[in-house]
């Protein structure tokens, strides 16, 4: 044999080698976009648990999935992910899902709390109590939630555990300390606050703005949040007292009433409102994105009152006297029953 016929045969023995290797490779790592089909699920089919861990990118949950057999490979659900946006809210934590499934079945499936063992929601708003509860209600201690409490570690910035604790759904197993569950959730906060300028307003802390934060989202509803953020805003430039029910509500820990009584006004808070000026010392419960972003970027306007008519419809003015017409139709509203 010639040489240069001895030297082709080499280079094609290598090239066949080499695509051998790489399509073991692309296999072995569920790097094709294989899917297997979307089936019937049987209702006696043993479930795989998936551990979902704090900040686990799709690519992270991708590759999970097809170690555990759940995918046929990780390409087929990073393809499915990143083109839902309900992807974001895969909630951290145990996931019990079918083996062998499509990759759009997945993601159903670790969007569904049904498949969640343990879980806790933390609802948007919620108050430290209220998720202490949560966690009471799913094995924690009450002794060793109160302890963690005072020992988890803070953003830095921060001198409050109010505000930080990021409503979510969680997830633990059994073998979670207390101090561990409340640090996802501060980590989660942390997470998702990372890339949005807490530190950069002038005028406001980091605690400051998610104090503001938890005032907006305990105030409206999320097409209002920026309106009430710049209220917020206008009535401290000008040394207004706020004056926010939700901070009275905070005190009384009561919730579901928009009625508030003059002598409710005057309880001795700190966190009371109507008697203390400027903002409370602490957020008044743990707010979530939308109402940190409006904290952080209000709307532009000089609004100094709003007020909710009726049901969705909550109106924004800087004059006292129309705030006060607004007021008149809001007490016939509610008198006749618009709030129940």
């Amino acid at each position: 044999m010639k040489k240069s016929e001895l030297l082709r045969v080499v280079i094609a023995f290598f090239i066949v080698a080499i695509l051998t290797f790489t399509i073991h490779q692309f296999r072995s790592t569920g790097s094709s976009t294989a899917d297997f089909p979307i089936r019937q699920l049987a209702s006696s089919e043993k479930l795989v648990d998936v551990h979902v861990d704090e900040g686990s990118t799709g690519s992270e949950i991708a590759a999970q999935l097809f170690k555990r057999g759940i995918i046929e490979s990780s390409q087929s659900f990073f393809k499915v992910a990143v083109s839902d946006a309900r992807a974001a809210r895969i909630a951290p934590g145990i996931h019990q899902l079918n083996s062998k499934i499509a990759a759009e079945q997945a993601l159903e499936q670790l969007l569904d709390p049904t498949r969640i063992p343990n879980l806790i929601k933390i609802f948007e708003g919620g108050w430290n109590t209220e998720i202490f509860k949560a966690l009471e209600q799913n094995g924690f201690e009450q002794s060793d939630i109160l302890k963690a409490a005072k020992e988890v570690q803070l953003p830095q910035g921060f001198t409050s555990l109010e505000g930080v604790l990021y409503p979510a759904q969680y997830s633990f197993t059994k073998e979670t300390t207390a101090k561990q569950a409340l640090e996802a959730m501060v980590n989660r906060f942390t997470l998702q606050v990372a890339n949005l300028g807490l530190s950069n307003d002038p005028k406001l802390k980091a605690q400051e703005l998610i104090t503001i934060a938890s005032i907006i989202q305990a105030e409206g509803d999320i097409k209002d949040f920026s309106k009430i953020s710049q209220v917020i805003r206008n009535r401290l430039r000008i040394g207004m007292p706020l004056q926010m029910d939700s901070t009275v509500h905070y005190v009384k820990k009561v919730r579901g009433s928009v009625f508030l009584s003059t002598q409710s006004t005057l309880l001795k808070s700190p966190f009371n409102t109507y008697r203390k000026y400027g903002l409370p010392p602490a957020p008044i419960g743990n707010p979530g994105l939308d109402a940190i972003k409006a904290a952080i970027n209000p709307a532009d306007g000089k609004w100094l009152y709003f007020i909710t008519v009726s049901p969705g419809d909550t109106r924004f003015t800087a004059d006292i006297s129309e705030f006060n017409q607004w007021k008149v139709l809001y007490t016939k509203n509610r008198k006749a029953g618009a709030f129940k």
